[in-house]
């Protein structure tokens, strides 16, 4: 089925999100829309769907218009989505999910299940997805979660698949096997819009890449475009993809975390038993798929976790049981991993974000009275160190892209005497400009001899920056390799598989054991 969108427009009041847009996508091709976050594209994909009405233009199926009043209409079409964020129950079974929303029935009213099993168990086949009907959702890997998500798509009879980042949330192993996965569908005649900001990805799989930026075609590009040359689409100028950093001069100046636990309300362990040491100098990262226990870990770093056992020891300071506010005085510097929800106050100024953390004293507050001059002086001279694009320290925070909002934070947490450094997904829904220099100010703490702990479930980020790699799954420590590990044994860590056997099947080229994907 051939897909054309033309002139396709869409505005949040005075925003234009979409602006005039055009993409062709022929039948049984790989299209791929490349863009940053907020470049537009997944607003383009929501029009496609029918979640969003365009303002103008017109969406075409084999050269018939199309208006889709919902993602009913749409299905009905021919045209399915796989979001990033999976839309399956947990509770229910495999086959409950795919026949969800389309439900048959037997001649008695009650629910045909078998015949739910029996399309799920044809398309499964049909594409070697070795997918059980009958499994629990919550039961299985996120990798398989996708391909139930991909039967559902495909069970509604869809002509053109939208792959929204699809692999946000997999593993570099799972990413392999759903690139494998679009190339079935494509010889099999179905067209596929994916949507990402991975450049290799884009060269790995697409027939074609349309690049969107401020909500418009910047142009296209082949798949045999460098890097270099795709970023500089996607920014608008020349990018250095490369990090450059001289081997770590370690000192004692370090971190020392023992037998950490954390758990929630029900007594559920989402950190079990982590140990770790980052010493002055070096930049540990932790890697892992989203969901392994990072975000609790982190926070437990903060003290922002109220159930936790262990310890964690900074310069030989005891921190466990201590408030947020004595951790940020002990010099804690934090990029948390949500900036809007807890890095900004987004209706307060610049000047106001960067003060933040020290609104109780000096230097910006004396005798209980806030010293604007000098708030205002700092504000500027961080606006033109961390090349802030504003219309001046007064500008809400908010009104920023979030490559410039990323920058205030760091801005923020930079400039104190530092004893260590926590980033949270650093780069996340930033543009690879942005990219470029938060990865320089993250080395160039790291060179002052702070210990830097990165937590990133991007494999790309976590090379370029680690010096060592600390990877969990189900909260625990499977193992702390080399910054060098190559990117297939740390997919396997990530799937479980210890540091050795990871290690031992990448030397032997052997595919991901049974027991590693558990």
């Amino acid at each position: 089925m051939k897909l054309e969108l033309r002139g396709i427009t869409k505005r949040f009041g005075a925003l234009t999100a979409n602006d005039h847009i055009d993409l062709e996508v022929q039948a049984g091709e790989i299209h791929c829309l490349l863009g940053e976050n907020g470049a537009g594209k997944s607003t383009l994909m929501n029009v496609l769907y029918g979640l969003y009405q365009a303002d103008e233009g017109q969406i075409l199926l084999d050269g018939r218009v199309q208006r889709f009043s919902g993602p009913g209409d749409a299905m009905a079409a021919g045209i399915g989505m796989v979001h990033q964020h999976f839309m399956l129950i947990p509770v229910f079974t495999v086959a409950e999910n795919v026949m969800l929303g389309h439900e048959e029935t037997t001649f008695g009213g009650r629910l045909d299940l078998a015949a739910a099993r029996s399309k799920v168990r044809e398309i499964s086949d049909r594409f070697g997805f070795d997918v059980d009907p009958d499994a629990l959702v919550a039961d299985l890997p996120v990798g398989v979660q996708q391909r139930v998500e991909i039967i559902k798509a495909l069970s509604r009879e869809a002509r053109v698949l939208v792959f929204d980042e699809p692999t946000a949330v997999l593993t570099p192993q799972e990413t392999d096997e759903l690139m494998a996965t679009m190339r079935q569908l494509k010889e099999r005649g179905t067209s596929i819009v994916f949507i990402t900001h991975k450049l290799r990805e884009v060269r790995e799989v697409a027939d074609r890449i349309t690049v969107i930026r401020l909500g418009k075609v910047v142009g296209e590009a082949s798949p045999t475009a460098s890097n270099a040359e795709l970023a500089s689409l996607m920014v608008g100028r020349a990018v250095e993809l490369t990090v450059h950093k001289n081997p770590p001069q370690l000192t004692d100046h370090a971190l020392v975390v023992e037998n950490l636990t954390v758990t929630d309300v029900l007594g559920t362990v989402l950190v079990d038993d982590v140990s770790f040491t980052v010493r002055g100098g070096e930049v540990l990262a932790i890697a892992g798929v989203q969901g392994n226990g990072q975000t609790e870990l982190t926070e437990a770093l903060l003290g922002l976790q109220a159930r936790v056992q262990g310890s964690i020891r900074l310069n030989g300071e005891e921190l466990r049981g201590r408030s947020v506010r004595h951790i940020l005085d002990a010099g804690v510097g934090f990029v948390p991993e949500d900036r809007g929800v807890d890095g900004l106050v987004k209706e307060f100024s610049i000047a106001e974000n960067l003060m933040l953390d020290r609104s109780h004293g000096a230097p910006f507050v004396t005798s209980g009275a806030l010293q604007l001059r000098r708030l205002m002086e700092f504000a500027k001279q961080k606006i033109a160190e961390f090349d802030i694009r504003t219309q001046g320290p007064s500008q809400a925070a908010g009104r920023l892209s979030g490559g410039n909002q990323q920058k205030v934070v760091l801005a923020r947490e930079l400039s104190r005497d530092l004893s260590l450094f926590v980033a949270a997904q650093p780069t996340r829904g930033v543009d690879v400009g942005s990219i470029e220099f938060i990865h320089k100010r993250i080395i160039e703490t790291r060179d002052t001899g702070v210990p830097v702990v990165v937590i990133s479930t991007e494999l790309d980020e976590v090379a370029a920056l680690a010096d060592r790699i600390l990877v969990m799954y189900r909260g625990r420590v499977v193992g702390i390799v080399p910054g060098d590990t190559p990117r297939d044994q740390l997919g396997l860590m990530m799937a479980g598989a210890s540091a050795e056997d990871a290690a031992r099947e990448v030397s032997v080229g052997a595919a991901p054991s049974e027991g590693a994907q558990a």
